[in-house]
């Protein structure tokens, strides 16, 4: 941490005083700036941002954009106790977040009526009103459906976006958080230091800081430490890094759900260009099945088209869910037919960086990708085999215990879906990379839901307040929408607790 003797001797004072500083522009941030305008018009709010303005928006611009909407908060409660039985939270804490859900649904719509977009009771880009990721474990009483804004995609960080604007609240682009500026023995926040225009700047927060800069997922060295994942490449921003994480280490803050019981937002088939820093995700509607996955081995490991998307790539095994095992299976690849290639694109496009943000075009037919070699072609299983390193005996054998399964119209291997059963016929066969894919990370500080950061003796850190992903509740299963809506939750709950305290200098003077 920095002294501030450090800020007032080596950095030449406060470049700039404000009441709140939000650090992070994704949903967890915007929701906080919006609420820290609306509960305070005079206050005096500033938001940086990591990642340059055309990059803005992190996981929240280009999540599904699914926001969880419950009627029942005695149910919503039972459902994440269920949830959170492997990694139990702080008593008391799931029947608040319960009570703030059930009421959340009116401020999300004034949200998108106030940015001029539509709240849309459903998906956006599914026929499904709700996702029910854990039926057994009593979704159906706790989730009334689901919702987003429109459009598809980024919706919801649209609305977001529209409505900071519309506040006039300053955004700092281009302006990472470097580090905090504490009092050395009471650890109380006093500011922050960041890096803009190539110089480092002290910035005085009189109330508090806002941390909500989102997790480690694109970390390759947190994402091996602190899950064991020797892969892991993220869907969403390249900017979460795990920076706040540090800084919070760093300030004396408790950690909580690094590791989990799993990854809570699952470990999803992902198709990565060359020399990008994230990935596509695999289509899970695709409207075709002449397809099987096969782990380094050559062989079938799961039951790949079930619809795993609906609880986020987990699988119940020994009676408990878990990962699918794509971070086991490297290298992993899909191997399919022509009728399969010529369906529709592999990769899926109302969400993720790849497609949303850096998105360089995929063809309809994906032969663009086979002329690059993105997917690998050849006239014979054994050829395939060996064009990607796969022994040709057992893929061959694979095969043709797949074609046999088609045939008989069961799978005694993978209990595949008998709908999905369809043989890979023609003269050519295809192959493409599965890499492990990570939703986010939720691990981070301890917090309360009022964002109050934990230090290691049990107490808040003065003045030091997290939202969102970075130091997330969620401790063990995740139910689709409820990331967004934490973040939102959150992110107001943090503007309202550092609204309460009196400001530690009067005066703008250094």
């Amino acid at each position: 941490m920095a002294s501030l003797g450090y800020v007032v001797h080596t950095l030449g004072g406060w470049s700039a005083t404000h009441d709140i500083v939000i650090c992070g522009f994704g949903c967890a941030g915007a929701s906080a700036a919006i609420e820290a305008h609306d509960a305070d018009p005079a206050a005096s709010i500033l938001v940086i941002e990591k990642a340059p303005e055309e990059f803005r928006g992190g996981n929240c611009r280009v999540s599904g954009q699914s926001l969880l909407i419950s009627k029942d908060e005695e149910a919503l409660a039972a459902y994440q106790h269920r949830m959170s039985e492997a990694n139990p939270l702080p008593a008391g804490m799931i029947e608040e977040w319960a009570r703030r859900m059930v009421g959340l649904e009116p401020w999300v719509q004034d949200l998108a009526k106030n940015a001029g977009r539509e709240f849309l009771r459903g998906t956006g880009f599914t026929e499904r009103e709700a996702v029910l990721e854990f039926p057994d474990l009593g979704a159906a009483d706790a989730v009334a459906y689901t919702a987003t804004i429109l459009p598809i995609p980024s919706g919801v960080w649209q609305a977001l976006e529209i409505n900071v604007q519309n506040r006039r609240i300053p955004v700092w682009f281009d302006c990472p958080l470097v580090d905090l500026v504490q009092d050395p023995d009471s650890l109380e926040v006093l500011g922050v230091i960041v890096e803009r225009e190539g110089r480092r700047e002290a910035i005085r927060a009189r109330r508090g800081v806002i941390m909500a800069t989102g997790g480690f997922e694109a970390d390759a060295q947190m994402q091996r430490d602190y899950f064991g994942l020797q892969t892991a490449i993220p869907l969403g921003t390249p900017f979460n890094t795990g920076d706040g994480l540090r800084i919070q280490q760093k300030a004396g803050a408790e950690m909580w759900h690094l590791r989990n019981q799993g990854q809570s937002g699952g470990i999803w088939p992902g198709i990565q260009r060359p020399g990008k820093p994230t990935l596509y995700l695999r289509n899970f509607l695709l409207p075709a099945f002449s397809w099987f996955d096969v782990d380094a081995t050559g062989q079938r490991f799961y039951a790949e088209t079930d619809e795993l998307q609906l609880t986020h790539y987990k699988r119940k095994v020994h009676g408990r869910y878990v990962d699918v095992p794509i971070h086991y299976a490297q290298p992993m690849w899909m191997i399919f037919d022509d009728a399969t290639r010529e369906a529709g694109k592999l990769v899926i496009e109302v969400m993720t960086w790849s497609a949303v943000v850096d998105d360089a075009g995929w063809s309809e037919d994906n032969s663009a990708e086979v002329a690059t070699g993105l997917i690998v072609s050849a006239g014979s299983i054994g050829e395939l085999a060996a064009k990607i390193g796969l022994d040709p005996a057992a893929l061959a054998q694979s095969h043709a215990d797949y074609q046999a399964a088609c045939a008989a119209g069961h799978d005694p291997a993978w209990n595949r879906n008998p709908e999905t059963l369809l043989p890979l016929s023609g003269e050519r066969f295809y192959a493409v990379r599965i890499l492990p894919a990570i939703v986010c990370t939720g691990g981070g500080a301890k917090r309360t839901l009022d964002g109050h950061v934990i230090g290691h003796g049990g107490d808040p850190i003065p003045r030091l307040f997290s939202a969102g992903e970075l130091g997330s509740m969620f401790s063990d299963l995740y139910q689709n929408g409820s990331y967004l809506t934490e973040a939102m939750l959150t992110g107001r709950a943090a503007a309202r607790s550092a609204l309460a305290l009196q400001p530690w200098g009067q005066s703008d003077a250094g």
